[in-house]
């Protein structure tokens, strides 16, 4: 078995790699939606999500930094154009929501799906021994489900 230069298996790390894409493409996605709705948010409840989706989509933004870090940590090549996050996103687009309910609900559902993905990744990684993609994971998951609880006590 051939090993990386941080010890790693070279054919898993490369799935790894390959998923860890997709999920930076799924956060370009949920960053974007997020702007969006921070822009458009109207209503009652307009001063507490426009700072609350700020503090999101700067969330996002760290954490596809992160991503794509990681990417090239383990040898690969992070996605970086618009093509590439359409062709291999798995989240609804937020488009000209400005309705506070329709806004949360959107979060609840990319952070759902974006779970989902990072833990597929974590289960992968776990199996060759890849505590950096794993704590990563570890981390995220642990924040984003926090996350989907309190919006959901929102919308309640």
């Amino acid at each position: 078995m051939k090993l990386n230069t941080i010890g790693l298996p070279i054919a898993e790390t490369d799935k790894i790699v390959l998923e860890l894409n997709v999920l930076l493409s799924n956060f370009q996605v949920y960053y974007q939606s997020l702007r969006g709705m921070h822009w458009n948010i109207r209503g009652k409840r307009f001063f507490d999500l426009h700072v609350k989706f700020e503090e999101l989509y700067n969330d996002s933004q760290l954490k596809i930094d992160l991503i794509a870090e990681r990417v090239l940590t383990l040898g690969g090549t992070p996605l970086h154009t618009f093509e590439d996050y359409i062709k291999h996103n798995q989240l609804e687009v937020g488009k000209n929501i400005s309705n506070d309910e329709k806004a949360i609900q959107l979060i609840v559902s990319s952070l759902g799906a974006l779970l989902t993905i990072e833990r597929h990744i974590l289960s992968q990684a776990s199996e060759i021994d890849d505590e950096g993609t794993n704590s990563m994971m570890s981390d995220f998951i642990v924040e984003q489900e926090k996350t989907i609880w309190m919006m959901k006590a929102w919308l309640s």
